[in-house]
């Protein structure tokens, strides 16, 4: 039975907005018994089962943290939870009693992770934000895009999930790490705005060498060069290139028919380089993706078809590594990366809020802390 490498770790997960969910998702698909800590529903009509693959993978009770019942609910589950997640900006989770120091005083082993966009401390740490704002002030948002135009904000995959999500996944697992020498537990600070940072660490190397201009578009990377670049087929759809060793770049020469065309600027002769992408975006016009794809599938030069995302679950590559799955109906990427001896399971489809809360009362909350500060297993309520 696959049960994932976290299996046995509790997560108790304070509902909040992407990143944080980013990074319990993860925690459940690599086995972790991750509890949610829902928002009472309201009022009404039964709501509808969320889809959100963000949520799949826990179990979900229902609270308001606003009422000393809800508080005195988080506070008996946190003591028998090996990791707390939480995103709200800082001071909140102080203000209703369930800071780090409260929490950890009742469990020294447990891992207190806080997911901000400023971090808990700063100038910035009580403002507002969202991606694009972690990312411009860390420096992530400058470099993209076109020579001559403005920044383009590259979704929110930067900050809240790269930057974000998984950067507090990992700083839970080094501290789950750490923890399993010292049987102490920690807060982890992670912060959109430094995971964003960190993300940029090879631009600043590359720059310092004196490789990369600060002229935005202009760069190896950033679709200055033209053979590093994304180019329109004849049925609207793109084709990515990425041919920077030699060896490739010849490869996608033969594939475009121009190998030995002497009008064609040598690879790095920066000064050739418009001409060159005129003709490479002139000769990749002339054919569809799935034409482009059947040619440069016989050459090892680097290029790619463009796919949307709902087109990759039946993509060949993917399909054969069962890279999606339907989660309650929902076409989504599997768990990843991928584990030898302790597969992930398949997810669990998203819960309704409160659906758990009878069930997870049952099997956490009697629980006692070890004498390392770890749970011990919980005996039934």
């Amino acid at each position: 039975m696959s049960v994932g490498p976290l299996h046995g770790v509790r997560v108790l997960e304070i509902a909040s907005a992407a990143p944080a969910p980013f990074a319990c998702m993860m925690l459940a698909d690599f086995g972790a018994d991750v509890v949610t800590v829902d928002r009472p529903a309201r009022p009404g009509p039964t709501p509808r089962r969320p889809v959100d693959p963000l949520k799949r993978g826990r179990r979900s009770i229902a609270t308001d943290l606003k009422t000393p019942q809800g508080v005195s609910l988080v506070r008996r589950l946190a003591r028998s939870a090996d990791v707390l997640v939480e995103g709200f900006r800082p001071g909140v989770m102080e203000r209703l009693g369930l800071g780090p120091d409260e929490l950890l005083a009742e469990h020294p082993g447990m891992v207190y992770a806080r997911m901000t966009g400023y971090g808990q401390d700063g100038p910035l740490a009580a403002k507002a934000g969202h991606d694009i704002n972690y990312i411009a002030v860390a420096g992530a948002l400058e470099p993209i895009g076109r020579s001559g135009e403005r920044p383009l904000p590259p979704l929110n995959l930067v900050g809240d999930f790269g930057g974000g999500g998984m950067l507090l996944a990992v700083g839970i697992l080094a501290a789950l790490h750490e923890r399993s020498n010292s049987g102490r537990g920690q807060v982890v600070d992670a912060a959109m705005v430094d995971g964003a940072a960190l993300l940029t660490a090879f631009i600043h190397g590359v720059r310092a060498e004196g490789h990369w201009s600060d002229d935005r578009g202009t760069n190896l990377l950033d679709g200055g060069a033209p053979f590093y670049d994304t180019y329109p087929t004849s049925d609207g759809e793109h084709m990515a290139v990425g041919a920077l060793e030699r060896r490739f770049y010849e490869q996608l020469l033969i594939g475009l028919g121009l190998h030995g065309d002497e009008s064609i600027p040598a690879q790095l002769d920066r000064d050739g380089w418009d001409a060159m992408r005129a003709k490479f975006t002139e000769v990749f016009s002339t054919r569809t993706r799935a034409e482009w794809t059947r040619i440069f599938a016989e050459l090892d030069a680097c290029v790619s078809p463009v796919l949307a995302p709902w087109e990759v679950a039946d993509a060949d590559h993917t399909s054969a590594r069962s890279g999606f799955l339907d989660v309650g109906g929902v076409s989504q990427p599997a768990p990843a990366p991928r584990f030898s001896r302790t597969p992930a399971a398949a997810p669990t489809p998203p819960r309704l809020a409160g659906e758990d809360t009878e069930a997870v009362l049952a099997d956490w909350s009697s629980a006692e802390t070890g004498a390392n500060g770890a749970p011990d297993k919980v005996a039934s309520s």
